[in-house]
């Protein structure tokens, strides 16, 4: 179902990309947006779940910027080595270009939704805040929305949070509440990574709930 792809930013910059698409006609596109932990194989799992849903999905390898095809685990390490290169080596701006490419690709399907986790969460605010093209948005426990939260999104918003999470404490999530009194923000009984079924942290009803919300969503305002 899914296969590696090329994508294009407006600047020429080339990077990778995993997409799937459903057997039948796509009810629209939708973007997954990588943890720090690259394009792993989680993230091709989450995107290839969007295309059983009935979406194109593709999720675009941002840190091809800094460094081609990174794949990273869940160890110590990896989350080090993730961590440097989320938020020591990209730029901003390119990453959202690059975010513009995957939304431009996927436009060729109908309305786009975005949906990011962990640090793609964060940026998945970004989007609806920042680029074009976005129908639909759902952000997974975004490290970094609570200080970003006065910022004006574009689209329809969701955001899931984890109540048991200790990199986003309940007060940040309280300040996305009041600073975006219209944006629906779910908290679960659950920690950071509750979605990724390759972590300690994983837990399925909570992950299950939010999918559930999500595809409910984007089928109100993509198709």
């Amino acid at each position: 179902m899914g296969h590696r792809i090329e994508l294009r930013a407006a600047d020429g910059f080339e990077l990778g990309a995993w997409e799937s698409t459903p057997s039948g006609t796509p009810k629209g596109g939708v973007v997954v947006i990588q943890e720090i932990f690259g394009v792993n194989g989680h993230i091709r799992e989450v995107v290839d779940g969007y295309a059983e849903a009935g979406y194109a999905a593709v999720a675009p390898q941002i840190f091809d910027r800094a460094e081609p095809n990174v794949e990273l685990g869940y160890e110590e390490a990896d989350m080090g080595r993730g961590i440097e290169l989320a938020f020591q080596k990209l730029q901003m701006p390119n990453t959202l270009a690059d975010i513009q490419a995957a939304i431009d690709h996927a436009s060729a399907h109908g309305r786009v939704g975005v949906v990011g986790y962990c640090f793609g969460g964060l940026l998945t605010w970004l989007s609806a805040c920042e680029l074009t093209g976005v129908a639909a948005a759902s952000s997974y426990y975004g490290g970094g929305v609570a200080g970003e939260a006065e910022r004006s999104p574009k689209c329809p918003v969701i955001m899931h949070f984890g109540e048991l999470d200790a990199h986003i404490p309940l007060s940040d999530v309280d300040k996305v509440k009041a600073a975006q009194p219209d944006v629906p923000v779910y908290v679960y009984a659950a920690d950071h990574g509750f979605n990724c079924d390759h972590r300690a942290s994983y837990d399925a009803p909570s992950a299950d709930l939010a999918r559930q919300r999500t595809l409910a969503f984007f089928q109100e305002h993509l198709g």
